[in-house]
């Protein structure tokens, strides 16, 4: 039986292939593939601003610039939003304290 942390990097690398591959490369996240699954699996924590943000974030991420987002990509944004939020909630705990 998995540990709770190889659950956790079982279902990340799931849910990637999930969505990529639908359109094009299977081991990667084109535009429409990376929205939908910001959108689905992502919702509350990037909030659907404009059509314009899956881009800056495809930008962001695409470090060898071919216009979609491998895993590796992928895995920075999953552990840039986990770095936020751990900041988010000890702030929030040193104010309650």
């Amino acid at each position: 039986m998995p540990s709770k942390l190889e659950d956790c990097m079982q279902q990340l690398i799931s849910i990637f292939h999930e969505y990529s591959g639908k359109e094009g490369d299977k081991y990667k996240l084109n535009k429409t593939e990376l929205r939908d699954l910001i959108n689905n699996e992502l919702a509350d924590y990037i909030e659907k601003r404009d059509c314009s943000m899956v881009e800056r974030i495809l930008n962001d991420l695409d470090n060898d610039c071919d216009g979609e987002v491998d895993f590796n990509e992928f895995v920075v944004l999953v552990a840039a939003l986990t770095i936020a939020c751990n900041e988010f909630f000890q702030g929030y705990q040193n104010k309650s304290e």
